[in-house]
């Protein structure tokens, strides 16, 4: 039955900090996922280099084409992201920017989620309406809800061991992973 197919999602993480908030969000995704759903990290975006088109003519850098035949073979993405600035943080616009260049753009047509977690009231909204934008000219799909906002995260997030703890928010984040295996399935078969 194609809404028993295996689905395997891939996470990008908009974040370079040690001890990120949004990296315990991440982590915490392999063990919200529904049955017959894996999820595993991609290479960090700070692995790439800045983008520019005199090193993208002598070809793309490997880190650039391990992410993107990473991305061509899952299922769907799951970007994971702070705000910074009212928008994304630069490195991962960078990454969207090096992915969008290559031949076969990756995140054409893949189903992806978002997840943003933030220290203040609104959890990263502009960051997630930001990269809605750029992932609506990257032609990829994306869901709409339900929308994973993570305010004050730092109260979610256990200081010693930067894990995600906060049941609550572990079950909205487990219904998301669910809609959008749904989701995935849904594209599948179109």
């Amino acid at each position: 039955m194609t809404d028993q197919k295996p689905l395997h999602f891939v996470t990008l993480l908009g974040s370079l900090r040690r001890g990120s908030y949004n990296a315990a969000i991440a982590r915490a995704l392999p063990a919200l996922a529904p049955e017959g759903v894996t999820i595993a990290a991609l290479g960090s975006v700070g692995d790439l280099p800045l983008y520019n088109a005199d090193v993208q003519a002598e070809g793309f850098p490997l880190p650039v084409r391990a992410m993107a035949e990473a991305i061509a073979k899952a299922d769907g993405v799951i970007i994971v992201t702070p705000e910074y600035n009212y928008s994304v943080p630069g490195v991962l616009k960078n990454a969207l920017d090096w992915l969008s260049r290559l031949p076969a753009p990756p995140l054409t047509g893949k189903p992806a989620a978002i997840q943003t977690g933030s220290p203040g009231l609104i959890g990263g909204a502009r960051a997630q309406y930001h990269l809605r934008q750029t992932l609506v000219f990257l032609d990829a799909f994306v869901l709409n809800k339900p929308e994973v906002m993570v305010s004050q995260v730092m109260t979610k997030v256990d200081p010693a061991s930067n894990e995600l703890t906060d049941q609550g928010t572990r079950d909205f984040i487990a219904g998301q992973l669910r809609a959008f295996a749904t989701f995935a399935r849904r594209w599948a078969v179109a």
